[in-house]
């Protein structure tokens, strides 16, 4: 990125409804150029601003993997002006692209770990991009065994259906998929998502568990793999819902002396116990 304050503009390719209430919708944006796409250099876990002109721009993280060429993936839930602006944008608009932004998962620390990703409900974009990006047949074997855990409120939302259903096929990852309550058609596990990670129990032994999600989840999943074992070193987190800006100049992300915008927003939970708990 060359410029921080100036967005790349994209081409958006798909505008698809992800969930039931129809509140989430995932976008395909298209670079423009080969130069373009080189200068946008990413690894799973990062963020970028999306912007919409004569509205405005907000962050969020993205939700596709660096072996997806050509494009890149945000999931979006209408909640403000900006990403109401998105949900009615047709394909074929232009939407600039700022970024890419914050740290990423640490990817060569996680080769050769067994990995444990647990996401709940909308927080699940960044996850995705990490999931997929193992499972791309360049990467696989420099990763031990995928256990992904995954949960919503109800099955109409719960996230990219169409691949969770293709790596529910797949030996080389373990999914786990929860909905709160029961369901109709829903024959899958049924439990929050803390009571769930307790019940698959994964070992901790050459293991790193990456959580996103709720606050509430969160907090309620941590006692969990500190049951299982699970030292605050082998622990990531990703505190997207405190992005801002995203290069540290607002000022509204920090967590004592942490911008989450330029030192995170990935934090292994060691880092996140030597910071004050306003996240």
């Amino acid at each position: 990125m060359n410029n921080p304050y100036l967005p790349l503009p994209m081409k958006l390719v798909k505008n698809f409804t992800e969930t039931e209430d129809k509140l989430i919708h995932t976008f395909t944006l298209e670079f423009q150029s080969e130069e373009d796409e080189k200068s946008f250099a990413y690894t799973p876990g990062q963020f970028a601003e999306l912007c919409v002109f004569g509205k405005g721009e907000a962050p969020f993280g993205i939700a596709s993997s660096p072996t997806e060429k050509g494009q890149l993936k945000f999931s979006v839930a209408k909640v403000g002006v900006v990403s109401t602006a998105l949900h009615l944008m047709e394909e074929g608009a232009t939407v600039g692209v700022r970024g890419p932004l914050g740290n990423s998962f640490p990817m060569e620390d996680l080769k050769g770990k067994n990995l444990v990703v647990i996401g709940g409900g909308f927080a699940f974009t960044t996850l995705r991009a990490l999931s997929t990006y193992i499972l791309h047949p360049d990467n696989r074997a420099d990763f031990g065994d995928l256990t992904v855990i995954y949960g919503a409120r109800n099955p109409g939302l719960l996230l990219y259906k169409e691949e969770l259903a293709e790596w529910e096929g797949r030996s080389d990852i373990n999914l786990v998929q929860t909905i709160d309550r029961p369901a109709d058609g829903w024959d899958g596990r049924v439990g929050f998502i803390p009571a769930v990670v307790e019940e698959v129990a994964p070992s901790a032994e050459n293991t790193v568990a990456i959580i996103c999600g709720p606050p509430v989840m969160i907090k309620f999943t941590m006692p969990v793999l500190e049951k299982l074992g699970f030292k605050p070193e082998q622990t990531i987190m990703s505190l997207e819902n405190r992005m801002k800006c995203g290069i540290g100049m607002c000022g509204r992300c920090n967590v004592g002396s942490q911008y989450v915008c330029k030192d995170g927003p990935v934090f292994t939970r060691s880092q996140l116990l030597e910071l004050p708990n306003e996240y």
